[in-house]
């Protein structure tokens, strides 16, 4: 199950992967520098599926 698609042409450019990523990463360190443990552990989830579904996994459509 997905939870949003990785693979959509919006996000080809890498700069739009890095930028989701970075987002996500850095909201979850806020959370947790700011004593909010839940917050923080669901945006390091949120990170981890999108390294996953960035670079790891990531395979584009081709423009129709």
């Amino acid at each position: 199950m997905k939870v949003f698609d990785t693979d959509h042409p919006f996000f080809r450019p890498l700069w739009i992967r890095l930028a989701v990523c970075a987002v996500a990463g850095g909201w979850a360190i806020f959370e947790f520098y700011t004593g909010a443990t839940v917050w923080g552990l669901i945006f390091a989830a949120f990170f981890a599926l999108s390294v996953w579904g960035f670079f790891v996994n990531f395979n584009p459509r081709e423009p129709d």
